[in-house]
Order: structure tokens, then sequence, then C-alpha cells
């Protein structure tokens, strides 16, 4: 049945995103017999340095009338370093060229400097790719595994090749376009790739408005000491094709690795069964008896002595240290948590597909900044549970807390890609806009959810706290909160490592990754596995006598992150090849980020388990 259920599920989200079920905006375009399609560029991307560049950060040609034109970005768009602009390119629906000049007449080619010639070549030797657009489609290569000889997608086109230390620029563009006809006089665009070439200019012969080359043509070199001197020249190929136009992304987002996603399904599955063995096997019988024994007459004889988690019934809902940092932690994860549940299920519905090029992390801002009203909400009541007097600081620390960390880290990295004048840099409008969304929206949100959470009934105890701490004996060596990080984070962690191979590979390989209903249901397994683990610790934790289980509870939950921290390094080190100090700052500051956002979403999950499964305990036992 569990099966049956995961098929819908996933099955249900593949036929959303394969239908186009999208967001609005991204309607089909129908195109007449030579009507111009613009060709439109995005930036420039390399996997080396993790630092986009836009189209005209070097020397191409330039639209024809000299007018760039860019396109109005949303705000993921904007973070991502897409700078979409016009090209000198003239495309026309069904019309094939066989070749022509782009932005100049013959014997007058382009003349690009030293420092042109040098510039170019360092991004070439840094293997960037150049992203394209027709009809919001991104263009594609095809190229060949030299290792399995398997023929691949790449997004993008490589800028040039290296041969012999030297730098070869692709300055020939030969577009395959593919179209589908949908009516007598109506066609869609369902296919862009281009096969990029290196064309020596005296390889090139002119014939009017024409060129021609021989097959097997001379390279087009890139001269670092006296300049080069080159023609850019590209040639359309249109072709008929029965694709349908809500398929024509099926070439970027191929279903070659879904039975990996199965088998990372089938896995968390299994660790999901092995933990509600180890649950109700270990856990349940034996708080049943627990609960038997101190229910039972003979417990209630005076000279009978408490033992076991009932022992520390007037300790185990003290306030823990620190009560309004805590309560700032749990409401920030609380934010997380709602904003990746909403955008993870809205993207599996197919909402926010690759065709609406940053949605996603729009979406996901947006979500963050308007959650903060349930995060204050329960913050506050978190707060005057644990008998917190200063809501105003709380509300503050918890508005601030988290997206401080993370704006601080990301204005500090940002210095670095603005020295590096790359397009991934933040603007400064942006970045007055993000902090308008984070003081104007989130703050005043989490106030509102404050003064609603501090208003109504704290959270209600099944015992009464006593007046004076018992101690808390000498514990086990396996209770040690390092070693119980370990423990409680691998299983976590092996329920996710398939899909977070995948995340990883689209954050900094440059791929999509659109698969979201698999993301969801991990998620939910995540959440599962997390709140098992939590209970278990905590009940382990509580027989010994420890009633500091507050922090704790939230520290060893979130221990899968330190898994995802050493899971990050290997992949920096076996699958990257970032070698200068930037794109590793960059990377480990991101990667950072990422890891504490996790530990909060696992933390917080974990810290509410506990929390419930602990007043459920008590609430069924005798308490004199």
């Amino acid at each position: 049945m569990l099966s049956l259920v995961l098929q819908c599920l996933v099955t249900c989200s593949l036929i959303f995103n394969s239908y186009g079920f999208y967001v609005p905006g991204v309607a089909p375009v129908e195109f007449k017999k030579g009507q111009r399609i613009e060709v439109k560029a995005v930036k420039m991307t390399s996997t080396h340095t993790q630092l986009p560049y836009e189209y005209y950060s070097l020397p191409l040609c330039l639209p024809k009338n000299g007018t760039f034109v860019y396109k109005s970005e949303n705000l993921g768009e904007v973070l991502r370093g897409d700078r979409i602009v016009n090209t000198p390119y003239e495309v026309h629906m069904a019309e094939n060229i066989k070749c022509r000049l782009l932005c100049h007449e013959k014997n007058n080619p382009i003349n690009w400097s030293v420092e042109e010639s040098e510039k170019v070549a360092s991004r070439i030797e840094h293997e960037y790719f150049v992203h394209l657009l027709i009809d919001n489609l991104p263009v594609s290569t095809r190229a060949v595994n030299m290792e399995t000889l398997e023929r691949t997608i790449e997004q993008g086109y490589r800028l040039g090749i290296m041969y012999e230390g030297k730098a070869y620029i692709n300055n020939h563009l030969k577009f395959l376009l593919k179209y589908h006809k949908h009516g007598l006089d109506s066609y869609r665009v369902v296919g862009f790739e281009v096969e990029a070439m290196s064309i020596d200019k005296n390889e090139l012969t002119f014939a009017d408005d024409s060129c021609q080359f021989p097959t097997i043509a001379k390279r087009q070199l890139v001269n670092e000491d006296t300049g080069t001197k080159l023609y850019f020249t590209y040639s359309v190929e249109w072709g008929e094709s029965e694709i349908q136009w809500a398929s024509r992304w099926d070439i970027y987002l191929g279903m070659k690795d879904t039975q990996i996603h199965w088998f990372s399904i089938v896995n968390s599955i299994v660790v999901l069964f092995f933990l509600s063995g180890i649950l109700t096997m270990i856990m349940v019988r034996t708080l049943r008896r627990d609960i038997a024994r101190y229910n039972s007459d003979e417990m209630m004889d005076d000279l009978m002595e408490e033992t076991g988690w009932k022992l520390v019934h007037g300790d185990v809902f003290r306030p823990p240290p620190k009560r309004m940092l805590f309560a700032a932690v749990i409401g920030s994860g609380i934010q997380v948590f709602l904003m990746a549940l909403v955008t993870i299920f809205i993207a599996m519905l197919g909402m926010l597909s690759p065709a609406s090029r940053g949605a996603l992390m729009t979406a996901a801002i947006f979500l963050y900044v308007f959650m903060g009203l349930i995060a204050g909400y329960y913050s506050a009541r978190l707060y005057s549970t644990m008998k917190g007097k200063q809501w105003k600081q709380a509300a503050f620390l918890t508005a601030t807390l988290y997206p401080a960390i993370v704006f601080g880290t990301c204005f500090f990295l940002n210095f670095f890609i603005m020295g590096k004048h790359s397009s991934g840099a933040v603007p400064f409008s942006t970045m007055m806009a993000l902090l308008c969304l984070w003081f104007c929206i989130s703050l005043p949100l989490v106030y509102l959810g404050y003064y609603f959470g501090c208003r109504k009934q704290p959270f209600q105890h099944p015992v009464r706290t006593n007046f004076i701490p018992r101690k808390v004996p000498e514990q086990v060596w396996y209770m040690n909160i390092f070693i119980c990080i370990l423990m409680a984070g691998i299983l976590p962690f092996g329920a996710v490592f398939i899909e977070l191979f995948f995340i990883f590979n689209a954050l900094w390989e440059n791929q999509f990754y659109y698969l979201f209903g698999f993301l969801f249901l991990v998620f939910c397994i995540l959440v599962i596995s997390v709140s098992q683990i939590s209970i278990a610790m905590v009940y382990f934790q509580l027989c010994g006598e420890d009633y500091h289980w507050w922090w704790k509870s939230f520290i060893v939950s979130g221990g899968s992150a330190v898994y995802i921290l050493i899971y990050s390094v290997f992949y920096f080190f076996t699958k990257l090849e970032i070698t200068e100090f930037i794109p590793t700052l960059l990377y480990i500051g991101y990667t950072g980020l990422m890891v504490l956002t996790f530990w909060l979403l696992t933390g917080t999950i974990g810290f509410f388990a506990a929390y419930t499964f602990i007043r459920k305990i008590y609430g069924a036992v005798k308490i004199d």
C-alpha cells in the first residue's frame, strides 16, 4: 500500500511537469513562417570558477542597432547571475541560413587587443559555457564522454577549446532548431541545439552576404601576444519534429537517473522501517512496561524508590539556559521548515518549472518572509512556556538571528564577487530590496506573531517543576553529546544522501534539478526519521536521569548536518575542479549556510518530536 502511494505521488509529479503545468507567463508562443525569433544571451558560466559573467563582458559582436535591451528579471534570476540581453543573431521561423557574417563586413574582421585576447583566452582556459535562449528554451550541445563513449547533453556551448596549451575561440555557431507545426501556418519552437566550431579567418570565403568554409578547417587561434583578428559567423538549420511543445524540455530533464532516484526512495523507506522497528520493539514495549510499573500499587508504596525517567519528573520541564536564544533558534527553524515544505510541494506540482527561470528561489525567499508570522507565534508560545518575560527582545532576536547570519555571509562574499566583475554580484538595488523584505515585512510579521503568541496560553505540562534542581548523575560514555550527534545523524543522512548528490550537481555542476516528487517524498521520510531518532535519544537520556534535554534534543537531531558537511568536503575534492581562492571561498561560504540551514531544520523537527513525546509519557503516569 505504501509503495502504491509513493508511486502515485511521483507519477503525478512527473505528469504535471511533462504536460507543462507551469506558472502564468510560460504559455506556448505561436510563430508564422518567416517571423523573426529573438536570440537572447543569459550569461557565461564555468564549473571551475563558479563565477558567472554577462554575455557582453567579452568583446563579442554587439547588436546591430547598438542598443542593449535587458529583460526585466525576477529576484531569483538576479541572484543567480542571469543578465538576459539581446544579441545580433537573426533567426526566422523555418528559414535556413547556410552561412552569414554576424556583425561586420567581409575584409573587415574584428580586432581584439592583447588585453582583450588574454581575457578571452582566460575564459576559454577555465572552460566557460555561453548560454543562449530562443523562445525561453536554453541552448544545448551534444558531447561525447571520451571515457565511456556515452553521448551526453551539455547546457550552453563552449566558448572555445584548449589545444596544446593554446586557446581557440568557437566563432561559428550552427543553430539546429526544431519546430512543431500546430496549425496551417502556426509553428512552435520545440528544440534548440548548437554546434560550435572554431574557423580561422583565412579559411572563410565570401560571396555577397554569405560565406563558405571547408569541412575540415584550421581553428581560430586567440593570439595573446599580438592580438587577434577574427570573424564571427553563424548558420541556421530548421527541422520539423513530432515533439509536442509541452515535452520540449525533456532533452534537458532526461529521465536516465530515475532508477537511481527510486533506489534512493527504497533505501529511505528501509531506513524508516528500520527506525520504526527499533522504536516499536524497544521503546514502546519498554515504555508500556515502565508506565504499568509506575502506576502499580507497589510503586505507590512510600518504601519503594522511584527509578528511571520518572525520577526526574520534577525537573524534566525546567526551562533551559539561554531560553531567549533557544526560542529564537526554534522560531527560525519553524520558518525554514515551513518555507521548505511549501516550496517543495508547489514545485512538485510543476508550478516552479525550470522554464520559469529563478522562480524557485524567488518563491522560497517570499515564503520565508511571510512564514515569519507563524514562526513568531510558536516561538512566543514556547518562550512564554519557559517563563520568559522579555518578549520584545525575544521577537527581535527571532526575526534577525538566522537572516543576519545569511545576509552577513552573502554580503561578505559579494565583495569578492564584485572584485571579479561577475554578474553573480548582487546589485546594490537588489540588496536594498532584500533588506526591505526583511525589515519591512518579515520583522513586523514576527512581532505580530509574538503578540498573538504571548496572548495565547502557554503549553501545558502534565507535571510540576520542583524549586530545587536535582543533581544529574554521571552519564555513560555513549551519551556524550558528540557521540550522540554522530549516532543520531547517520540514518537520516542515509535517507537523503542520493537526492543530496543530485542537488549538489544542480548547484555546482550547472545542471537542472526538477524531480521534486522524489524530493518531497525524501523530505517526508527525513521528517519522520529525525523525529524517531530524537525520541529514542531523549528517552535514553531521561533513563539516565539527565533532564537537560532541551538544547540536546535540538543539537543531536541536527546531527545529519555534520555528515552533510563531511560530504560537501568530499564532493569538493572528488567532483569539483576548483583551484582558485575566491571560488573555494564561495563554496565554503555557501555550503556553510546550507549546513546551518539543514541543522536548523532537522533540529527543530527533533525538538518538537521530543517535546511531544515527553509530554505524552509524563501525562500517562501517576505523580504524587
